[in-house]
């Protein structure tokens, strides 16, 4: 007889839970049956998780987690809070970093046995990046207010939907010659699924996870410029790349209405890879698959005549 999932009918809360990540995360916790409170600025977005979930599975609520008292209702009566709030605009001290250790305090306070706070592999307090300083402080913070909270931190994020390889992917299909930013950056692409697969481990046994911050990397290494040219690859593309200095990559970071902000080229030039000083996905059980295992598949739309392309 198969042993039940721990998480089964568990409540859990998901902070952010209609961004990018959340929408895997959710899915890998309906599967194990837990039972979710999806909590977000727009719970209207929400609503395609609904076919994922079995009656009374799923419920959705309005929180910013700049309030306090929405904060500590989204929580309320739950087994478990997993915080995935990230932005790269805003109060990012106040939204990543302050909020975090609110929401720690009030998880702690309403009894929560686990949390999860999804951070980044950039968080650091010295980082020349508001986003990564804003990180680190939240991860003190959440430390601070919760000791067993399990802090993770991927590295860049694919999957079919996402807005970083579909961002290099659309340049690529219109582009004949493209620039490439920060071309010797190293990267460890690592699969949404992945990444939700290890917040269910980690809020399944907070006894061995709890108090521990675990870099998430993916099993290979690239640079920006081969991931350019791996998806030209896909594609079926033959396109020009240019290795952009970095003077003019900061001066079109810093101009408006550009893809780049500011502080994703202050992370992007330093790289995202794991240090190799927390643990990964191997002490989570979990083997990461690379990104090469869906971009063939994924390339297909971006091809000249899509899936009928000529290989």
């Amino acid at each position: 007889m198969a042993t039940p999932d721990p998480l089964r009918n568990s409540l859990i809360t998901l902070l952010g839970g209609c961004g990018f990540l959340g929408r895997y995360v959710a899915q890998e916790l309906l599967r194990r049956g837990a039972r979710l409170r999806v909590a977000s600025r727009n719970p209207d977005r929400a609503l395609a998780l609904k076919p994922l979930a079995n009656l009374g599975q799923l419920q959705t609520g309005r929180c910013n987690i700049l309030d306090r008292r929405e904060v500590e209702a989204a929580i309320s009566g739950s087994d478990a809070v997993v915080n995935l709030v990230g932005s790269f605009s805003g109060d990012q001290k106040a939204l990543m970093g302050d909020a975090a250790g609110q929401v720690a305090e009030t998880a702690r306070t309403a009894g929560a046995r686990a949390l999860v706070h999804v951070s980044a592999i950039g968080a650091d307090a010295n980082s020349p990046a508001a986003y990564g300083r804003a990180k680190a402080l939240g991860e003190a913070l959440v430390s601070q207010h919760f000791a067993l909270a399990t802090i993770l931190r991927p590295s860049v994020i694919f999957a079919e939907d996402d807005n970083f390889i579909n961002m290099f992917a659309g340049l690529i299909q219109t582009l004949p010659v493209l620039p490439v930013f920060a071309p010797d950056a190293r990267l460890q692409p690592v699969f949404a699924d992945d990444v939700a697969e290890a917040v269910a481990i980690a809020l399944a046994d907070p006894a061995s996870h709890g108090g521990t911050t675990y870099e998430l990397g993916g099993p290979v290494t690239m640079t920006m410029m081969e991931l350019n040219r791996r998806i030209a690859a896909a594609q079926h593309r033959r396109r020009r790349f240019i290795s952009m200095p970095d003077a003019a990559s900061a001066l079109f970071a810093a101009m408006p209405l550009t893809p780049m902000s500011r502080d994703q080229w202050a992370l992007l030039k330093q790289g995202n890879c794991v240090s190799g000083e927390f643990p990964g996905f191997d002490a989570l059980g979990i083997a990461p698959r690379p990104l090469e295992l869906f971009l063939d598949k994924w390339m297909e739309r971006y091809r000249q005549h899509g899936r009928f392309a000529a290989a």
